[in-house]
């Protein structure tokens, strides 16, 4: 009997051209139908949530006021055009705090992404020079925060950050010295940023810093020992290495996790959220929370939307902008 493979290497020979496109026919069906179900998940959860956004943001919306027969648009909801977008910048309360938001949410990532660079880069390189055996054990204790709930995250960090009972203030009446209201002082401004806003970034830092830490790991390994063998035989020292060699390998990495760190804080809700509600005095209020606040607590289910818009906007021209600077710095 002749083989299956003595069959199908006759059938190639006869006519090659043809039953590679059949084979490229298929396998274009096969991705297509692996791809659907995540396209049509992706459609239905994402893109359709996105489009009915920016539809109610265009009108007067609120759940609470029966309005038309097509999605409740309307009626006692009508339509207001660019109204909502608009009254964000009024001189109004609910503008106002808007506006507050807005501030401490852009002040919140653009604080939050060069800390957990400085963190990440020399402490992979740390343990990028540990031998094998211990290395795994580093990664496994460094990334277990990043898998933790961000409500426990809160509820520890919290309880660290209590006045009476926390451990922070304990070590300082410890030490003989002044406690602190971490989440609660007003007054207390540090570099121009309220304490209560760096107390959450570094409860924010210590849960995530773990992942980028990890792709910062990887990317370390990829980079050929070689180059750094030969530049240590040429004379160059560890931080001519470092910022000739190490760094511009590290350059696209780098790229990734700036963009998917900003993306990452810019909705950042939960862990502020549980530790301060946005307080005090607003200090720690977030764009995401005030989106929350205006649709399901005030009803203003479009004046969320426009602000969801917004958000949408900002991630994005700030997305587009470190991509274009990162990209010009790797081709320069």
């Amino acid at each position: 009997m002749i083989g299956r493979k003595k069959i199908f290497s006759a059938i190639f020979q006869k006519n090659p051209r043809r039953n590679f496109s059949l084979l490229s026919k298929n396998k274009n069906k096969f991705v297509a139908f692996i791809l659907s179900p995540l396209m049509l998940y992706l459609m239905f959860w994402l893109l359709l949530p996105m489009i009915f956004a920016i539809i109610l943001s265009l009108y007067d919306y609120s759940a609470r006021r029966v309005g038309g027969s097509f999605l409740g648009l309307g009626g006692n909801n009508p339509f207001i055009g660019l109204g909502n977008y608009l009254a964000l910048f009024e001189d109004t309360r609910n503008a106002q705090q808007f506006q507050i938001s807005l501030r401490n949410t852009v002040l919140f990532s653009f604080l939050v992404l060069p800390l957990n660079l400085l963190i990440n880069i020399p402490l992979a390189l740390a343990i990028d020079s540990v031998t094998e055996r211990v290395k795994p054990i580093y990664r496994f204790i460094y990334f277990l925060p990043t898998v933790t709930a961000a409500v426990g995250v809160a509820i520890m960090w919290k309880y660290l950050y209590h006045p009476t009972q926390g451990l922070f203030n304990m070590i300082l009446s410890g030490l003989g010295l002044q406690t602190v209201v971490w989440l609660g002082n007003t007054k207390a401004i540090i570099l121009g940023v309220p304490l209560s806003m760096w107390s959450t970034i570094i409860t924010y830092l210590w849960q995530d810093f773990g992942f980028n830490l990890i792709i910062f790991i990887a990317a370390l390994q990829g980079i050929c020992r070689e180059y750094r063998e030969a530049a240590s035989v040429d004379g160059a020292n560890n931080w001519q290495i470092f910022w000739k060699i190490t760094l511009p390998q590290l350059q696209p990495t780098i790229l990734f996790v700036c963009v998917t760190t900003m993306i990452s804080s810019f909705q950042i809700f939960d862990l502020i959220w549980v530790m301060t509600e946005g307080g005090p005095m607003s200090q720690t209020r977030v764009l995401v929370m005030d989106i929350y606040m205006n649709a399901f607590r005030s009803g203003q289910m479009g004046y969320a939307g426009a602000e969801a818009i917004v958000l949408f906007l900002l991630v994005l021209v700030v997305t587009l902008f470190q991509m274009r600077l990162m990209r010009n710095r790797m081709e320069a």
